[in-house]
């Protein structure tokens, strides 16, 4: 279940940055794009509750098994040397889920939230929004930069054992599992850095 809640998130994560990609080639069709994704009843009262129970889900869930895994090694050594057969990702991967979890907060105050209360609280109609100019007010902020590069190196941190952690749990031992490890290592890498990047440009080109 901890894997089938990865590959769900993950799969959110690259359809998330594929629509915020489009704020910096083209604000108009970024904005329609927003536009859509925020009207939509089937992702409002669908796929948005699914996608933050997936979040929620995987974040306890990953706290749980940490709980065990440590309760289970009832043995203790002399001295431990983790890195003989474990890497440092691996055995971080609580910490670096950690912040990203903080990090989830931070940024549902900074987009969702106001979203959440401009549409159901105050009822402002959501036509003709200009959702670009949020996200360019969003990152004018160096402090706000500061916190969203870091939050995205973890990621990649937490992707870069995550991705492949996740495939090998369901079994995914086959023929493919070199081209898996590397696609992984890829998107661990490539996606974050999109994140990052779209974050500086705004930032430069307000």
């Amino acid at each position: 279940m901890m894997a089938l809640s990865a590959f769900f998130l993950m799969f959110f994560l690259l359809q998330h940055f594929a629509i915020n990609i489009l704020s910096v080639f083209s604000p108009n069709v970024f904005n329609e794009v927003s536009y859509f994704m925020g009207t939509n009843p089937l992702i409002q009262y669908v796929m948005q509750p699914v996608l933050l129970f997936g979040i929620v889900y995987h974040f306890v869930m990953g706290f749980i098994l940490e709980l065990k895994n440590r309760k289970a090694q009832t043995v203790k050594y002399a001295k431990n040397n983790g890195a003989a057969n474990s890497t440092w990702v691996s055995r971080n991967m609580i910490y670096t889920g950690l912040f990203i979890l903080l990090f989830m907060v931070f940024h549902f105050n900074d987009f969702w939230v106001p979203e959440i209360v401009d549409k159901f609280i105050e009822g402002n109609s959501q036509v003709g929004k200009d959702y670009h100019h949020h996200v360019v007010t969003m990152f004018e902020n160096p402090v706000r930069i500061g916190v969203y590069v870091l939050a995205f190196v973890f990621l990649a941190l937490h992707l870069l054992h995550g991705f492949n952690s996740a495939f090998q749990s369901v079994g995914a031992n086959n023929k493919y599992t070199k081209g898996l490890k590397g696609f992984g290592k890829a998107y661990a890498l490539l996606i974050p850095l999109g994140f990052i990047f779209i974050a500086l440009f705004h930032h430069f080109n307000h």
